[in-house]
């Protein structure tokens, strides 16, 4: 082992959904330390920005257009990534959508449930199933899907397609450990709570949800992008070398403090025509 086991140095790391949030954090953290990266989008002129970043540390970039819900553009994605580099050494499942309205699971919307469904874990599955085609062969890999917090608990969080995804994707986490450990991969997920970015901040506090969340929190605080990069190094890198099947929150000690009420949820407020609020017993249909 390196005397340095955080090192990613002549490692290559895919990184899905790598145009905006967590994607381009990761990237930076791990060309940062040595990690050549495949990048990938829905769209390639999204990639720009990522791609210039990676560069300017003096590590490599490709960028690969590829919609994780279409299994043939995955396949295309890995064959790609194995004919530029040789080989492959993490696969960093980030590409995913969320539903933002906060709707009661009651008023929510049948179609928005299947499209996160079909990303956020069809499409992770399929990432899964065609790197694992190489990884199997060359006889090891390392892949980190993203979860949440909303996929290990029944928080009352308004997405019950993300919901449903995201504890789809726990459990597949733990299934693949399982099956592939003996034949030299690793699978592990992080699993955050809903983090401060620039994308989010305003929606937070408008909605008082940042507020809340601070509340119900045992740090006391909600997550910095800042403490997305320690865990992402700590499972790409050798650090984490005998670590597989593992769900590391990203919480600030949310999933610990079960039992906690959050009080009434601000959202019921925020949504103008009235999805947020409750449907209860004796009310009238529309």
């Amino acid at each position: 082992m390196s005397d340095d086991v955080f090192s990613m140095e002549g490692k290559t790391v895919i990184v899905t959904g790598a145009s905006y949030g967590f994607g381009v954090t990761w990237a930076d953290a791990l060309s940062e330390r040595g990690a050549n990266i495949v990048g990938t989008s829905r769209s390639l002129d999204r990639l720009g920005d990522t791609a210039a970043m990676v560069e300017a540390k003096g590590r490599r970039f490709l960028p690969v257009a590829c919609d994780v819900t279409d299994y043939e553009q995955v396949e295309n994605l890995m064959k790609a990534a194995w004919d530029e580099f040789g080989t492959v050494d993490v696969l960093i499942n980030n590409a995913g959508i969320s539903d933002l309205s906060a709707w009661r699971a009651e008023h929510s919307d049948n179609d928005m449930f299947r499209q996160i469904v079909e990303t956020d874990l069809t499409g992770l599955w399929h990432c899964c199933r065609a790197a694992a085609q190489y990884f199997l062969r060359q006889g090891h890999g390392n892949i980190i899907n993203l979860s949440s917090i909303f996929g290990v608990g029944g928080f009352e969080g308004r997405t019950p397609g993300y919901f449903a995804a995201k504890g789809g994707v726990t459990r597949l986490t733990e299934f693949l450990a399982t099956e592939w450990g003996d034949r030299g991969i690793r699978v592990n997920a992080l699993a955050p709570t809903v983090f401060d970015t620039p994308m989010t901040h305003d929606g937070l506090i408008q909605s008082g949800v940042m507020e809340m969340l601070e509340g119900r929190t045992p740090m006391r605080r909600i997550g910095q992008t800042e403490d997305l990069v320690g865990p992402i190094v700590f499972l790409a890198s050798d650090a984490s070398q005998y670590v597989t099947g593992a769900i590391l929150p990203l919480d600030g000690g949310l999933t610990a403090s079960r039992g906690y009420s959050p009080g009434p949820w601000p959202m019921d407020e925020f949504d103008p025509e009235g999805r947020g609020k409750p449907i209860n017993p004796g009310d009238p249909w529309d």
